[in-house]
């Protein structure tokens, strides 16, 4: 599921592809799920023959600010994916990467013709992903409604602590609460707090002083380290649990990075899918129980 880091990317690349271009045409999906409270067709009327100025993001929500009327907002929901033809975009871990030259990309909800020839879009095959118009998305909801953006306007770690001590719900909750942190999902709550070394299941108003300053602290740096690589999953630290997250299925932790031995597994116990993290390896000789905790790992 895209979270912060893959829509930042996204952002990053419809802002390079349709910056200060006009829209000469526009293609859309006869979709009244992925289109929300506007038209399929009205939708295509309000953008052609408008120009992108520029391409923001808060949390997970991507919007187009236009030199007039309202400004075409996406959400990629759980398969969502922005496309710029003839470039490669983002793969996400178990789906398919496809041809950028293959157009339109499949279950295209939504393309942009570009004045010079430039044509983005967006595909979303589970159909969880929104397209909306808003004239002023940052002060609308669901945006307004938002907790700080992580990369953005991440707070002090004094006011992060006042936040916290306000919260009493599992701390992983906490961190999955759009209206607390804007853009965090599931494999970066899991990673921050495995870098924290903080279970899942502690209340956050509970955390110790220590703890919140880490949780602060890793909540910053896994989100600036996979944005700095354009959320390339090949390209996260070998010490993050995201990559025994996917071991079993994916090229990301693949045979050969581990000559001679078996690829890591996953024990899953119900309160925490990757909260514990087995080696086949490592149990052999003893090791056993790869355990969250800062003495587990290198620094994030």
């Amino acid at each position: 599921m895209p979270e912060l880091p893959e829509v930042e990317y996204s952002r990053r690349c419809a802002q390079r592809a349709l910056a200060s271009k006009r829209i000469s045409a526009v293609k859309v999906a006869n979709d009244r799920v992925v289109f929300e409270k506007v038209q399929p067709k009205r939708f295509a009327k309000l953008m052609t023959g408008r120009k992108v100025k520029r391409c923001r993001r808060w949390g997970k929500q991507l919007w187009f600010e236009m030199d007039k009327g309202p400004c075409p907002t996406l959400h990629l929901g759980m398969t969502g994916s922005v496309h710029i033809k003839g470039k490669r975009g983002l793969k996400y871990v178990r789906l398919k990467e496809e041809d950028p030259n293959t157009w339109p990309p499949r279950f295209c909800k939504l393309e942009l013709q570009m004045s010079d020839g430039t044509c983005f879009a967006m595909s979303d095959p589970r159909r969880f992903g929104r397209i909306s118009c808003r004239n002023d998305p940052l002060h609308e909801p669901p945006v307004s409604r938002m907790g700080f953006d992580p990369l953005i306007k991440m707070p002090t770690a004094a006011d992060f602590a006042a936040q916290l001590r306000k919260r009493m719900a599992d701390i992983k909750a906490v961190l999955l609460d759009q209206s607390f942190a804007a853009g965090v999902g599931n494999w970066v709550a899991d990673e921050v707090l495995y870098q924290a070394g903080i279970h899942p299941k502690e209340r956050a108003a509970k955390l110790s002083p220590k703890a919140v300053k880490a949780l602060h602290r890793h909540l910053g740096a896994v989100v600036k380290r996979a944005v700095k690589v354009n959320a390339d999953a090949a390209k996260f630290p070998r010490t993050w649990l995201f990559h025994y997250r996917w071991a079993l299925t994916s090229s990301v932790q693949g045979q050969e990075e581990y000559p001679g031995r078996q690829r890591p597994t996953l024990e899953v116990p119900d309160f925490w899918r990757p909260h514990f993290c087995i080696c086949p390896c490592c149990a052999e000789a003893g090791g056993g129980r790869r355990q969250a905790g800062p003495e587990a790992r290198g620094p994030t």
